[in-house]
């Protein structure tokens, strides 16, 4: 009866040890898992590696290399620079109870916190960014029904001298038509004969004159 016991001892100490060995490997998975998810919440936030080994070699040699840790550091700097200015727009925008950042504040901000040199590249990049996508600078409420009516109008004065000047050149194209085709005629077909160019009658003057006596 003892052997008993002890066999079933055994056998349930063999079985709880199989039921706890999942949950340790469980446990880790998650473990795992949750690194991998605060690695990749790290990643992030980052600036694409990608993105900044390709400005690295814009301005480094053509035969010059950059490290694994070098692209790495300076992605963590780019990315903390990027949260520094971006963190100071938004307290901006915060203060004046708006929602979108738009690019007048992070020149502000980049202004702010003493990084004077890169504002006048930044205005003009600013300003030619705006000119290809056509983006519009941001006014206040106020203002925008006067600045839709401005832009109503300006557009329907543009459409007016569009329709204008395809007008205007379709009279054009017709009048040289015109004036090639009578020219064209002129030249291989002459609507009249010169007084002093001799012509042959059907009929001869004598025979005429002979009739009438």
């Amino acid at each position: 009866m003892k052997d008993e016991i002890n066999h079933e001892d055994v056998t349930l100490g063999a079985n709880k040890s199989n039921r706890e060995s999942p949950r340790v490997t469980c446990s880790d998975n998650n473990n795992n898992n949750n690194n991998n998810n605060n690695n990749n919440k790290e990643q992030d936030r980052f600036l694409p590696i990608a993105n900044v080994s390709r400005i690295l070699k814009k301005v480094i040699p053509s035969n010059g290399k950059i490290s694994k840790d070098a692209k790495e550091t300076v992605q963590e700097c780019v990315s903390e620079f990027i949260s520094f200015v971006t963190g100071e727009a938004s307290d901006k925008c915060q203060r004046e109870k708006r929602k979108t950042i738009n690019g007048d504040d992070i020149i502000w901000a980049i202004t702010t916190l003493g990084f004077e040199e890169y504002v006048g590249p930044l205005k003009l990049y600013l300003s030619k960014y705006r000119d290809i996508e056509g983006e519009k600078p941001i006014y206040p409420k106020q203002q925008r029904p006067e600045l839709q009516k401005q832009q109503q109008q300006q557009q329907l004065v543009r459409q007016q001298q569009s329709e204008y000047e395809q007008t205007l050149g379709f009279n054009n194209n017709n009048v040289y038509s015109s004036l090639n085709v009578l020219s064209h005629h002129h030249h291989h077909h002459p609507s009249f004969v010169p007084s002093d160019q001799p012509f042959s009658l059907p009929f001869s003057p004598n025979s005429f004159q002979k009739k009438l006596q």
